[in-house]
């Protein structure tokens, strides 16, 4: 199953993927492999005719060769497949694979695989179902803040960037300026109409989008879960919310096809993955994962989790081989049957993301190494638990999942990149893995533990660091939903009032107080509070423990 973690340079047929039969269930795709790429006329001396300059460069720049992989497919034997009596359809091609993704039935295929160039054929779906309309989109009960006191310039995505130095990143001039993220997910419902997102629009930093379920660049369509994680790092309104990386350069890519889980949406991921590296991607972000399917297409199991196995781990650790670096959540596997990582979290050479909460803590949710074959998963960690995402709506609200601590860090990641261009991907990697909080003595709960922009950065520039100390701001007490509806209200608590017994009072503009509440001491970073009907308008809320004394206004709905 997938598990959402919330839980003429690609040969491409994207503008058709459907026939009629495909409409009427009785033509499924399958993953034609061939014998060789003979006859080929395409060169590894001549990657232009098959690589963007950016691509190119990429390599270049780390050492990496053209590869024979990295060639087309010999067009000729698509041509062999299209000439196939029973009308099938090449989707898209791989390089990495040498094969085609084709649709048509099974007397078609069994043609297919008779063809000299065919090694062999793996069916990817049983069933062709139509895409199903996005329910509509509803907005949680409470709206977060538009303004939090101390965290106004993140609003309600400050912790999760903090945690991992992403405010001192911003403050040295590094918001991904010139790096490219490839996001894969299930789909983008919202982003060309929200006003978060405007800004990648406006500066024409949305270089691709690219749909590889239905065909086509409409990615604003199918389940929002990609505007969530995409929210984390393109995110750019201040004062309300601010991604990670809100000044890198995006390709949105749909691979995931939410009514139905099949191998097939891995063969997307790979063909993601291709295109990806054919236009020149630096990072690539993905929150999906895979471990069972629909019947009858096999389930994987835990000895699958090896990084040599699934479709989509073979084609993560060879897109991390051509120089990209790929960030991929570790599953929200942790409190289940499973346990484990899911693929493609399990390849090597990639950034797998586990999930911890606002304090550090390892989420319940978050799933465990090591990978099968006995390597640490995952590398490293970020805020899940309560993460700050936006929904298609615009409206910002706390979601758990892997899927969240994944492109949190992958925007810091593609920043640091920007930090320290000489670096290689795996050498971005090692850098933060050697300077994270557990550094010393990884595990297979958190890895390597929880990065930081300004150790990573200053252990590659010890004659001219970061002041990591001023780039703590003294905290202010906050709060969220504001304006408050009829709910519960979150009171965030800076450090001074952690771990001590509070007062509360809630004030009217006249300075009458409204509501009262005693809180015992907690360690939580957030507490709610019951303040019982209040009528419309402007409050106070003040918090007192001992001596200390903080106050934040809201407004009641």
């Amino acid at each position: 199953m997938t598990r959402y973690f919330l839980s003429g340079l690609l040969l491409l047929a994207l503008g058709a993927t459907a026939t009629p039969a495909a409409a009427q269930g009785t033509v499924r795709r399958h993953l034609v492999y061939f014998r060789d790429k003979a006859g080929t006329p395409f060169s590894v001396a001549q990657p232009q005719a098959f690589l963007s300059a950016r691509a190119i460069a990429r390599r270049t720049r780390q050492g990496i060769a053209v590869l024979p992989r990295d060639l087309p497919v010999t067009p000729a034997y698509v041509a062999q497949i299209r000439a196939v009596s029973g009308g099938p359809q090449v989707v898209y091609t791989s390089r990495w694979f040498n094969a085609a993704l084709v649709s048509c039935d099974s007397a078609t295929l069994a043609r297919i695989a008779a063809l000299p160039s065919v090694r062999r054929a793996t069916t990817l779906n049983r069933t062709a179902r139509p895409v199903q309309p996005d329910a509509p989109v509803k907005a949680p009960a409470e709206s977060a803040a538009r303004t939090l006191a101390g965290r106004a310039y993140y609003g309600l995505a400050y912790a999760q960037n903090q945690q991992i130095g992403v405010p001192l990143m911003h403050d040295a001039g590094y918001r991904g300026e010139g790096m490219q993220i490839a996001v894969f997910d299930a789909g983008f419902p919202g982003v060309n109409q929200m006003s978060a997102m405007q800004p990648l629009f406006r500066e024409q930093r949305l270089a691709s989008t690219r749909n590889f379920v239905d065909g086509g660049t409409n990615v604003y369509q199918r389940g929002s879960h990609g505007t969530n994680t995409l929210s984390t790092m393109a995110a750019n309104e201040p004062g309300y919310f601010v991604g990670s990386a809100p000044k890198a350069t995006y390709h949105l890519c749909i691979t995931e096809d939410e009514p139905s889980e099949h191998p097939v949406e891995e063969a997307n991921w790979l063909a993601a993955a291709e295109y990806a590296d054919s236009t020149g991607v630096d990072v690539i972000s993905s929150s999906l994962g895979y471990t069972d399917f629909d019947a009858p297409s096999p389930a994987y199991t835990y000895a699958d989790m090896n990084g040599r196995t699934a479709i989509s781990s073979r084609a993560a650790t060879i897109a991390a081989r051509v120089g990209m670096l790929v960030v991929n959540a570790a599953g929200n596997e942790g409190n289940k049957p499973w346990h484990y990582i899911s693929a493609p979290a399990d390849a090597d050479s990639i950034l797998t993301v586990g999930a911890v909460d606002s304090l550090g803590n390892h989420a319940a949710f978050s799933s465990y190494g090591p990978t099968a074959d006995g390597r640490i998963k995952p590398t490293l960690s970020a805020m899940g638990q309560a993460a700050a995402v936006l929904n298609a709506s615009g409206v910002a609200y706390r979601g758990n999942g892997t899927s969240f601590a994944c492109p949190v860090l992958a925007g810091m990641a593609a920043a640091f990149w920007q930090a320290n261009p000489t670096l290689t991907a795996q050498q971005v990697i090692a850098v933060l893995r050697s300077t994270a909080s557990k550094a010393t003595a990884p595990d297979n709960t958190l890895g390597y533990g929880l990065p930081n922009f300004g150790r990573a950065y200053n252990s590659l520039h010890p004659n001219s660091p970061l002041d990591t100390a001023a780039a703590i701001p003294a905290e202010s007490l906050a709060l969220y939903p504001n304006p408050r509806g009829t709910g519960a209200l979150m009171l965030v608590l800076p450090a001074a009032l952690r771990g001590v017994p509070l007062a509360v009072r809630v004030l009217d503009m006249r300075g009458a107080v409204v509501a009262r509440q005693q809180l015992p001491a907690t360690a939580a970073g957030e507490v709610a509070l019951r303040l019982g009907p209040l009528s419309k308008g402007q409050y106070l809320c003040e918090v007192t423990a001992g001596l200390v004394r903080q106050t934040v206004r809201f407004q009641q709905q």
